[in-house]
């Protein structure tokens, strides 16, 4: 685990959190607790169990110090200046250079309050200090990116060899608290994703709720959660989610977001009603990759990105939990959103794309696949992302948008893409073929196949 870093202005402001409504005092102590117990930074508990957002504690230190603050995630820095910080004091004390007019730079840090760490800067680098409020995963992300070249979340998802953690551990208190619970639940989380583990499968048995880790067509036991342990559990996950934790009898699909450092992560949540209990899986999504950092050859990366720029259909094929979202979403981003119109129909959406007009399915309310392929087409736009597409209906419906000028990224599920050519000739579409002006199929996260 990396050394415990304490921040200066959250510890001055704290309570000022409480004053203003942010928090309330039992939260905080709680907070306080857990930061101490498993040696994590404050900040980071206070936004890693949904205590209160990110955006909103930094806008609220911006407030409180009358200094600004960046969001590095659309930020490009000086590269000239990366050198006047090292790596090592970088990642150890959260900050990162991010320009300098004559003797004044720019620095994003997590901590504008320690005084002493600016004294220093301003000692070593013989220059004033500028100091910008940013979030530390923003700041990690960045370090990541512009000192060491690697993919943000490369070092999150080691083996188990590598990073000793087992979320029982959590399973130690006789008399329980929402809280304890809510730390069992961020436990087992964080657990699958240095495991590298795409799906968490929570079921029923006689010793309480099994959990098992799902990646690609591997499931592995990871223990129980007592059965005393169970009612609370499930409840706390569901709260987490958005879901009704007074309904047991019908299928329900939340979501939740929780922080592994540097990162930010989504996960969907199903819960489904069995015989002997609901059973609950958990999806996690990792954050897209940028386009140039999957792992392409540079022909098949220029083919994808001129595809992108024509009408036609491109279609992303796998099995599942090969990695097709993550891609669909890194091809989305690549694209020029000033110029077009770009406008996704998913179940759910899994991270908020900037400038896409990104459309979530409510079947409470009717909004089902049907209705918004018939009615997408009234907004005018050029790029469509469908999740999932099943019937030979819609199917056929697609390629009339795609002859009418459109881009539209299809996703289908297959173990093979013979099977899905198969399926697409039983069902009398092979005419899809020729509207396909890219096919792309993914056997896992590091083996992307552009057939045509």
């Amino acid at each position: 685990m990396q050394e415990l870093l304490t921040n200066k202005t959250i510890e001055k402001l704290r309570y000022d959190l409480v004053r203003d409504g942010l928090i309330n005092y039992e939260e905080l102590s709680k907070a306080e607790e857990f930061a101490k117990d498993s040696h994590t930074n404050l900040t980071q508990i206070l936004i890693g169990k949904n205590m209160i957002s990110e955006e909103d504690l930094l806008g609220f230190i911006e407030a409180k110090l009358h200094i600004p603050y960046v969001n590095l995630d659309d930020y490009t820095l000086d590269k000239n200046c990366i050198g006047l910080i090292s790596v090592d004091d970088a990642k150890k004390y959260r900050i990162i250079p991010l320009f300098k007019i004559e003797d004044v730079l720019t620095i994003a840090m997590t901590d504008p309050l320690d005084l002493f760490l600016l004294k220093n800067l301003i000692d070593s680098l013989n220059c004033k200090i500028e100091p910008i409020i940013c979030s530390e995963r923003s700041i990690l992300q960045a370090i990541e990116k512009y000192y060491t070249g690697d993919k943000p979340d490369s070092h999150l998802y080691s083996s188990a060899e590598d990073i000793k953690f087992d979320w029982r551990e959590e399973l130690t208190e006789e008399n329980p608290d929402d809280f304890q619970i809510q730390r069992i639940i961020q436990a087992l989380l964080y657990h699958s994703v240095i495991e590298d583990s795409r799906e968490i499968l929570l079921e029923h048995s006689s010793d309480g709720l099994t959990v098992k880790f799902k990646n690609d067509q591997d499931v592995f036991d990871k223990g129980n959660i007592p059965v005393l342990l169970v009612p609370l559990f499930i409840s706390k996950l569901k709260s987490m989610s958005n879901l009704d934790s007074s309904i047991s009898e019908m299928p329900q699909l939340g979501k939740l977001k929780f922080f592994v450092d540097p990162l930010s992560i989504i996960a969907s949540v199903s819960a489904f009603p069995t015989i002997k209990g609901e059973r609950i899986c958990i999806k996690i999504y990792k954050p897209p990759l940028k386009l140039d950092e999957l792992p392409l050859k540079k022909d098949s990366l220029d083919f994808i990105k001129s595809s992108l720029n024509k009408s036609g259909i491109m279609l992303v094929c796998g099995s599942g939990l090969s990695g097709k979202t993550s891609l669909i979403y890194s091809l989305l981003s690549s694209m020029d959103n000033a110029k077009k119109n770009i406008m996704t129909v998913e179940s759910m959406v899994k991270y908020e794309l900037a400038g896409i007009n990104q459309c979530e399915l409510n079947e409470k309310v009717g909004f089902n696949f049907d209705k918004a392929i018939r009615f997408i087409d009234f907004q005018s736009p050029n790029v469509i992302y469908f999740e999932e597409v099943f019937s030979r209906e819609n199917i056929e419906f697609i390629i009339s948008l795609a002859q009418s000028g459109k881009l539209i990224i299809a996703e289908f599920l297959t173990d093979n893409i013979q099977l899905l050519f198969k399926r697409f000739k039983d069902m009398g579409l092979e005419n899809i073929k020729e509207q396909a002006s890219c096919i792309i199929f993914i056997q896992n996260k590091d083996d992307i196949q552009i057939i045509s």
